[in-house]
C-alpha cells in the first residue's frame, strides 16, 4: 500500500497593512505584532478597488510561504483612493478593515489641538515609536512631505513640523527654473557644486540635509532637552549618514505602527 502524504502545513494568518502616501504605497504583512515582509508600489492618481485587490494579491504571492491575511489595516492621505484600498482589502480578508483615523486608540497621549487632524501616517508613526522607543523622541518622515513629531520625557505627543519633501523640492525647482532639471537625489562629492548638477544636488540633498538638523535644533531648544532622533521613510538611510542629529533609521516605522494599531484596536 502506497504511504500516505503528509497533509500540508495550513496557511500563516496574517494582517495586511496599507500605508497610502502622495509618492509611494507600501504594504506588509503582520504576523505575531512582527513586519515580515513588505512591498512598495507607485502610487497611482486614480485606481479602482479591482486595481488595488490585484496590487494586494500580488504583493501576497510574492512573499515567501502560503500566506492568508484575515484582517486588514488601511492608512491613506490620498482620498480618493482610500474607499478602493477598504474595499480591496476587505474583500480579500471577508471582513472590513480597520481604517487609520478619529476614534482609533493609539497608544499615545496627545497634547494637540484637533488630533483629528493628524495624518494616518503620522499616527502609526507615532505608535511605533512609542512602542520602540524611549521618549523624549522627535520622529523625523522622509516622504513626499518631510514631518517632524515630537514626543516629550513623559511620551506625550506634543506637536510637529510639516515641510516639503526631497523629491517635491527637486520638482518644485525644476518646474519653477527651466533651465534646472530633475537630478538623482544623491549628495555630491562637494558641498561647493562643481557642475549645475551637482550644485543642485548640494541644494536639494544638503540643504534638506541642513533644513533638518537646524529644526531639530530648534526643538531641542524649545523643550529645553535633547532627544533621540529617528528617521523614517526610503531616505531614512541616506539622512542618517549624512545628519549631524539623526540616531536611528527606521525605514519601515509607518508599517510596524499599522501593526501596533491594529492589535490596539481588533480586540
Amino acid at each position: 500500500m502506497a504511504k500516505r502524504e503528509a497533509s500540508a502545513a495550513p496557511a500563516v494568518r496574517a494582517v495586511l497593512a496599507i500605508d497610502v502616501g502622495n509618492t509611494t504605497t507600501s504594504l506588509g504583512i503582520v504576523e505575531g505584532g512582527q513586519l515580515v515582509a513588505t512591498w512598495s508600489l507607485t502610487t497611482p492618481e486614480r485606481m479602482t478597488a479591482d486595481e488595488a485587490r490585484v496590487a494586494a494579491m500580488s504583493f501576497l504571492g510574492a512573499t515567501d510561504g502560503a500566506r492568508e491575511v484575515d484582517d486588514a489595516i488601511v492608512a491613506s492621505v490620498v482620498p480618493g483612493l482610500t474607499d478602493a484600498w477598504t474595499a480591496a482589502s476587505g474583500a480579500l480578508c471577508g471582513r472590513r478593515p480597520l481604517v487609520v483615523g478619529p476614534g482609533l486608540k493609539t497608544g499615545v497621549p496627545m497634547r494637540y489641538n484637533d488630533p483629528g487632524e493628524l495624518g494616518a501616517d503620522r499616527v502609526a508613526d507615532l505608535a511605533a515609536a512609542r512602542q520602540s522607543y524611549k521618549p523624549p523622541f522627535v520622529v523625523v518622515d522622509l516622504g513626499t512631505t518631510t514631518n517632524f513629531e515630537v514626543v516629550d520625557a513623559d511620551g506625550v505627543f506634543v506637536g510637529g513640523i510639516i515641510a516639503p519633501g526631497l523629491a517635491l523640492s527637486a520638482r518644485a525647482l525644476a518646474d519653477a527654473a527651466a533651465k534646472l532639471a530633475v537630478v538623482d537625489l544623491r549628495a555630491p562629492a562637494s558641498v561647493i557644486g562643481k557642475s549645475t548638477r551637482e550644485a543642485v544636488q548640494a541644494g536639494v540633498v544638503m540643504g534638506e540635509v541642513a533644513r533638518i538638523d537646524g529644526l531639530i535644533d530648534m526643538i531641542w531648544r524649545e523643550l529645553g532637552r535633547e532627544t533621540l532622533v529617528v528617521a523614517t521613510g526610503a531616505d531614512a538611510q541616506t539622512m542618517r549618514a549624512l545628519s549631524a542629529r539623526i540616531d536611528e533609521a527606521d525605514e519601515h516605522l509607518t508599517l510596524r505602527g499599522l501593526g501596533v494599531l491594529h492589535a490596539l484596536n481588533r480586540r
